[in-house]
């Protein structure tokens, strides 16, 4: 069946009408349309899988969808012209310039986390980038999953966007397929099997994964806004996040005081028993349930750590006194688990975050610039804040991706129209002059003039 959609994409493709401008915005107005009328059924959708509220479902998926959507129509006029570029003299006379060109078929896998945003998303890019697409959806996101099949099916024919759905067995054979582009959201191994299938075709991939994202609590932090956009940013669905706070690192002179105000934090946003709050989201299956369950250590545990077998619910969690060595440290924790670590000035920081691999986030709060900007330069890492988190991954004007384990390639915006787009360089060059000291036979006058030209 794959294989099917994916030889009429390739025709379709080949038949130029994705390049046509307004081809690509009627498509995305289409999109948006259908969206709209399906609004309330994806926030239902969002409910079933993972107890999102309303409110988080729309500010978390399908707002930043059209928030992408109407960034895209304005600015696609702008991002499909030619783009002038300098010409060195010893080109003269020409004029070059770049041109962005759609690569072709786009595969587009997604997780379950915010299995909407995620996967609608980067499909507004390929879109608006002028590609066909093969989406997948996740299947532990049963119910938005079906919305979103739903959705593409009536909006758009097969040959130009599809859904595809199944488990871990429809995904392998799926990725045997050759596309022209490989996009992928979710773990690292994955990712690395990705890859591989891309390599395998010379294809472009994608890959925005994850990894233990610092967040750093220096003595001169703001402890109580600190706290507060913490425990915004790590119980976000749940602490299921990849750019979530996995862990702080807080300096010893603060560290009882930001453990006090995260408390306060969480009570005032989740009540006096999150399990019993209707708003506050789920742990996606039983695996992950457990799983999260297995890296809470109890003696170190002190708050939270209640859970519901029956809702799937895991209180937010704070293990204060933790170390390198504890199971929380051990993995990216995907859930509403949160180890603090105390530190001692900025190499104990230092050292602590370069244990792990190259996280997709770094958080810093701290009033002293000249440290922020210091582990900006020196700490290797996908994106961040400084003083906030995960908002860096809302704004348009910068790209969202990791480094080394934590992904590659980003997207989002006109970041987004780039990932999906080769972008083509050309000279055009005038009929009017040749200058002949760039053809045999060689001499030493010509090898003079092009000295000057290329010194």
């Amino acid at each position: 069946m794959v294989s099917e959609i994916l030889k009429k994409q390739k025709e379709f493709f080949a038949s130029g009408k994705t390049l046509d401008l307004s081809f690509r915005i009627n498509a995305l107005k289409a999109l948006k349309k259908a969206i709209v009328a399906r609004e309330g059924e994806i926030l239902g959708a969002l409910k079933k899988d993972l107890s999102k509220s309303n409110f988080e479902g729309y500010m978390t998926e399908v707002g930043m969808v059209y928030s992408e959507i109407g960034f895209m129509l304005g600015r696609l006029p702008f991002l499909t012209r030619p783009h002038r570029v300098k010409t060195p003299m010893s080109q003269f006379p020409s004029k070059s310039y770049t041109v962005a060109s759609p690569y072709g078929v786009a595969l587009i896998v997604s997780p379950w986390n915010y299995p909407f945003q995620l996967t609608i998303l980067p499909l507004v890019d390929c879109i608006a980038a002028g590609n066909c697409a093969i989406v997948k959806p996740s299947a532990n996101a049963p119910e938005t999953a079906r919305v979103i099949r739903e959705l593409i099916g009536e909006i758009f024919p097969d040959r130009y966007v599809a859904a595809v759905s199944g488990g871990r067995e429809e995904n392998a054979s799926l990725l045997d397929e050759k596309y022209d582009l490989f996009f992928f959201t979710g773990g690292k191994e994955t990712g690395k099997l990705i890859a591989l299938k891309a390599a395998a075709h010379l294809a472009p991939a994608v890959l925005e994964l994850g990894g233990k994202s610092p967040c750093v609590v220096c003595a001169d932090a703001d402890i109580p806004l600190t706290a507060k956009r913490i425990a915004f940013g790590k119980f976000l669905n749940a602490g299921q996040t990849c750019v979530a706070p996995d862990y702080i690192l807080a300096d010893k002179r603060v560290r009882g005081a930001l453990v006090e105000a995260l408390k306060a934090e969480i009570v005032r946003m989740y009540g006096e028993n999150p399990l019993i709050n209707e708003n506050y989201p789920k742990i996606v299956n039983r695996r992950q349930f457990d799983r999260i369950l297995n890296l809470i250590d109890g003696k170190k545990t002190v708050f939270g750590g209640e859970y519901d077998e029956t809702s799937l619910k895991i209180t937010p969690t704070i293990l204060d006194g933790a170390d390198l060595s504890d199971a929380a440290m051990q993995e990216e924790i995907f859930g509403p688990v949160l180890p603090v670590i105390e530190t001692d000035g900025y190499d104990s920081v230092k050292a602590a975050i370069e244990k792990n691999p190259d996280p997709l986030a770094l958080y810093w709060f701290g009033k002293n610039r000249a440290d922020a900007r210091r582990a900006v330069r020196e700490i290797r890492f996908g994106g961040g804040c400084i003083n906030d988190t995960v908002i860096h991954l809302a704004t348009h004007a910068m790209g969202f991706g990791g480094v080394g384990e934590s992904g590659m390639g980003a997207y989002h915006g006109e970041r987004g129209f780039y990932a999906f787009s080769h972008i083509k360089s050309i000279v055009d060059k005038s009929l009017k002059i040749d200058l002949p000291f760039r053809y045999q036979p060689c001499s030493a006058k010509k090898e003079r003039t092009i000295r000057k030209f290329l010194k």
